[in-house]
């Protein structure tokens, strides 16, 4: 039996990177033209947070809400579990971050997207990311449109987005809301990465830019001018 050292991370995939696309092919084939609306419910959203900072926090985390369950039960539960049993684990936790985000965003109205500086700068990057440029990595990498990754469809773009919303906002309950989008994108760069995807730098650098973030944030908190 080989040592435990001689494997890696290929060793665990369950499925082939064609396996894996092919997801997003079906996904978006039997979803058209739903991602229409997800992608300009997006950009209602940001135009909402920029124009309205104050009282653009209710519809845009009713917005996100949303969108996490959805995509916890159409793509998590019933297309990434035929392929990949641990999916079953992850669905729910999506369900989790959608409970979250009404409660806080909805219900205690716990938003206010009035940050500016670096922080505000990355969400906007990763904003734009996840709503037009994640899109384009299907045939940047020499697949079809349909394995796109879309905005309120696929999971990536989504806690990609979301994270890009939580670096615009403030509020005291906001740490609530970072772990599971960080999470979802460290987990899916592991699967991107093992699968020799490029697209893996992506959820990589979308965790260290919103790591950055967050600290230049504490910092500023903590730090006052004397």
């Amino acid at each position: 039996m080989p040592e435990w050292w001689t494997y890696s991370l290929e060793d665990f995939l369950l499925f082939s990177p064609r396996v894996y696309w092919r997801m997003f092919e079906l996904q978006n084939a039997a979803l058209w033209p739903l991602q229409a609306l997800t992608v300009g419910l997006g950009f209602a959203a940001i135009a909402l947070a920029v124009r309205q900072p104050y009282a653009s926090g209710r519809f845009v985390a009713l917005v996100l809400a949303i969108l996490w369950a959805f995509v916890g039960w159409s793509f998590l539960w019933n297309r990434y579990t035929t392929i990949n049993w641990a999916a079953a684990y992850v669905a729910p936790v999506f369900a989790v971050e959608a409970v979250l985000l009404l409660a806080v965003g909805t219900l205690l109205n716990g938003l206010v997207f009035d940050r500016r500086g670096p922080a505000g700068g990355m969400g906007y990057v990763l904003l734009a990311f996840a709503l037009a440029g994640q899109p384009l990595l299907a045939p940047l990498q020499g697949r079809v449109w349909a394995s796109s990754e879309i905005f309120g469809i696929a999971p990536d773009p989504t806690a990609i987005g979301t994270l890009g919303f939580l670096l615009l906002a403030r509020g005291k309950t906001l740490s609530l809301l970072l772990p599971i989008p960080l999470l979802w994108c460290f987990l899916s760069g592991i699967t991107l990465w093992s699968m020799g995807a490029p697209e893996a730098w992506a959820a990589f650098a979308a965790v260290m830019l919103a790591l950055a973030a967050c600290i230049g944030m504490i910092i500023a908190q903590h730090v006052r001018p004397r």
